[in-house]
């Protein structure tokens, strides 16, 4: 049957109606609409659909406010109105926040530091100190400008599960940090920050280059409770829920941490007092003086490079001094709070389990009393910052033997420190190493793999082994010919542990028993 445009298909024979059923339309003729149908949008040029189960299809052509969050798309979809650039979008973007309003004067300082810095001491005698304070005035009030515009265009808020920094007036820029990946939120307090009662927080996230985030500054009570939100909703606190956007300020009640060790100033001073840079240092400066003495030249140039020369040897045990004071170290859950610092006092969580490698160190004046170092080696921590105060790798600045077992036992359960196997290389590694031999040792224990090395400074690295990734049997020109092999443990944190000059056949054997016995610790976990 056709109809001048075409076949037309047969209605197929529905049966019997119920009573009251309208009659089938003729061939040809539209469907009859239903009574609860609305009629067609003009606007869309589609027919309506039929009533039923199914989308619902807006009138007017304007959208329908979301009934549920299922219907309000995915939560994090982020929206501007006409609230001076606040979200007001859905369901899981709290507005944004603003840093503390010090923040631009804290930034402004530190550039005046900077500026007065850059403008030196001969630019203070050619224009005299009147147009030189000028000039020092003039690029700070703009540093300071700067600081403000920048501080008006940043905030920041918690999407979903995502934490987003919005900065940048001519270029804006928006960093959107995964919070599933993070590993620890930092609280920093520099000298500046403690003076005004201000914060800074650092996020440390899995494969990072470097520290991610650093919002400064914030008030210490607003830092500890967007720190605790942002570790709750990465996992990272058992138990811990999310306070809404708006709830009062203050941190909410963390479970207490039970303490570990405080470590002893005085110790600490004398820790740097034991160490080459400040045991020789009064030797040099004899020998300087005695040449100027000697010379009778006591010029400006000498002086400042003598000078300078004892600072660059100062710096690293006086850097060590101020980051290690008032050290504490407490256990919490499964976790460990480091808080540290004088002129810059940290407060920085060490999750246990991204735990790679633990060191323990024993410098060669230290042995005299007794005293050792232990370090730890933490995945997914940035190494890609200037210098390496920021990682949490300082376990125990300064300690005797049972404190370090102690602490060693706390990361590790089951590992003794005292008691750990070590087993001597060949006698023929002594053609290759002659005076360290004696000190090189490694061992297969319960839990870990442990290698001993360093002649003046001793070394010891244990490595559990579920966290060694590969093992390698490297050998060089010397060790071929004398059959040995070194063999290397490497882990995610990119230390790990190296067996140096073990006899190649013993070298192959464990290079194998590490594999297995790593695949059969990750399959226990």
């Amino acid at each position: 049957m056709t109809d001048g445009r075409g076949p037309v298909p047969a209605r197929p024979d529905t049966g019997p109606q119920p009573v009251g059923a309208e009659p089938p339309a003729p061939p040809g003729a539209p469907p009859p609409a239903p009574a609860d149908a609305r009629p067609p949008d003009p606007t869309d040029g589609q027919p309506p659909g039929p009533v039923g189960p199914g989308p619902y299809r807006p009138t007017g052509g304007q959208p329908p406010a979301p009934i549920n969050a299922e219907q309000a798309g995915p939560v994090g979809a982020e929206r501007h109105g006409p609230t001076g650039g606040q979200p007001s979008g859905p369901t899981g973007a709290e507005p944004r926040q603003r840093l503390h309003p010090l923040s631009p004067v804290l930034h402004g300082a530190k550039s005046l530091v900077v500026v007065i810095a850059g403008l030196s001491w001969s630019t203070l005698s050619r224009v005299g100190f009147g147009w030189f304070a000028a000039m020092a005035t003039a690029l700070a009030l703009g540093a300071t400008v700067l600081a403000v515009i920048s501080w008006w265009n940043t905030g920041y808020h918690i999407v979903g599960r995502e934490l987003r920094v919005h900065e940048g007036l001519l270029w804006r820029r928006t960093r959107a940090i995964p919070l599933e990946r993070l590993q620890a939120v930092e609280v920093v307090r520099p000298l500046l920050a403690q003076l005004t009662g201000l914060a800074e927080l650092r996020l440390e996230v899995v494969g990072g280059g470097r520290t991610e985030a650093p919002l400064a500054y914030l008030s210490v009570a607003d830092a500890e409770l967007l720190r605790h939100r942002l570790l709750a909703v990465a996992g990272r606190v058992p138990g811990g829920e999310v306070a809404p956007a708006g709830a009062p300020a203050g941190p909410p009640p963390e479970p207490p941490g039970r303490p570990l060790y405080a470590v002893r100033n005085a110790d600490v001073l004398v820790s740097q007092l034991l160490t080459p840079q400040a045991f020789l240092l009064p030797f040099g400066v004899a020998f300087v003086v005695m040449q100027f003495l000697s010379r009778g030249s006591w010029s400006f140039i000498a002086v400042a490079s003598t000078l300078t020369a004892m600072a660059g040897v100062l710096l690293q045990p006086a850097r060590r001094v101020l980051d290690d004071w008032n050290f504490r170290l407490d256990r919490e859950s499964d976790r460990l709070r480091v808080r540290n610092g004088l002129l810059e006092t940290r407060v920085q969580t060490v999750p246990l389990d991204r735990v790679q490698t633990v060191g323990v160190t024993w410098p060669l004046l230290w042995r005299v009393k007794g005293w050792l170092r232990l370090r730890l080696e933490v995945a997914g921590y940035s190494g890609g910052e200037p210098d390496d105060r920021n990682r949490p790798d300082r376990l125990l600045p300064v300690g005797d033997l049972p404190t370090g077992e102690a602490i060693v036992a706390e990361v590790l359960p089951g590992v003794r420190l005292a008691a750990l196997p070590l087993t001597p290389p060949p006698e023929r590694a002594r053609w290759r190493r002659p005076l360290s031999v004696r000190v090189l040792g490694a061992g297969l224990g319960e839990q870990v793999f442990t290698v001993r090395y360093g002649l003046l400074t001793r070394q010891l690295a244990i490595v559990p082994y579920a966290r060694i990734q590969s093992v390698r049997v490297v050998q060089g020109p010397v060790q071929r010919l004398l059959r040995l092999a070194t063999v290397h443990a490497d882990t995610a944190g990119g230390a790990g542990a190296a067996a140096y000059d073990r006899d190649l056949s013993e070298a192959w054997a464990l290079a194998a028993e590490l594999t297995a016995r790593s695949h059969a610790a990750r399959r226990h976990r």
